[in-house]
């Protein structure tokens, strides 16, 4: 009975701890959001097909940094 007990405790700890911390997680949240921000001005160019600089330009560049706080977030600990 007591091997069980300990057991369930070490279970109970491993389950217990996240593979992320909260700031990761905040970090992640605002990396997405800087993605979608990203693709958002990409739509919002008025020259054909996207050729113009949100769509050329300023768009990928947002998203760009979006996915390089993404991968900064994955990597922190």
């Amino acid at each position: 009975m007591k091997q069980n007990k300990n057991s369930n405790e070490t279970v109970e700890n491993s389950i217990a701890e996240l593979p992320f911390k909260k700031s990761n997680y905040t970090v992640m949240l605002f990396g997405v959001a800087l993605i979608i921000a990203g693709f958002i001005i990409m739509t919002l160019d008025k020259e054909e097909f996207g050729f113009g600089f949100f769509g050329i330009t300023l768009g990928p560049i947002v998203a760009f940094v979006g996915f390089m706080i993404e991968f900064y977030a994955l990597l922190k600990k």
